[in-house]
């Protein structure tokens, strides 16, 4: 499976768009960023294409109206997230505007769901003592 890294100016740029929100967090994920709220992603960044997990209402729009992409590795693109435009890394006029609105769009969608239910930790499964040489 293909797992492109962004480059710093794609994180940066990934960075610009992430709405500004005290419950966001932003972390690290394969070589690239994710954008959470309540435990739950609403952007990530994969490679030069950035992500969002929509309503069914505004996903449609978007991928309706715009060249959107497949968000994630070809192979097993990420179900419920659409990809926003590449044509908008061109850095052309309004088109962060557009990927920080759909971001924000994201943003309020999930914010909306139940928080994410923290993991139970795994049990460590002791290892056997070495015998002696």
């Amino acid at each position: 499976m293909d797992m492109p890294k962004a480059t710093e100016e794609e994180k940066e740029r990934f960075m610009r768009v992430v709405p500004a929100h005290p419950g966001v967090v932003v972390k690290p994920m394969f070589g690239n960023l994710g954008a959470f709220v309540n435990g739950n992603m609403f952007a990530g960044l994969f490679g030069s294409t950035i992500g969002v997990k929509l309503s069914s209402e505004d996903k449609e729009l978007l991928e309706s109206s715009e060249r959107t992409v497949a968000f994630g590795p070809a192979e097993r693109p990420m179900g419920g997230y659409t990809g926003l435009p590449d044509v908008w890394n061109e850095e052309g006029d309004g088109d962060e505007t557009r990927a920080r609105a759909w971001a924000e769009k994201a943003l309020d969608y999930v914010a909306s769901l139940p928080p994410k239910e923290p993991k139970e930790p795994r049990a460590r499964v002791p290892k056997a003592p070495r015998a002696p040489k």
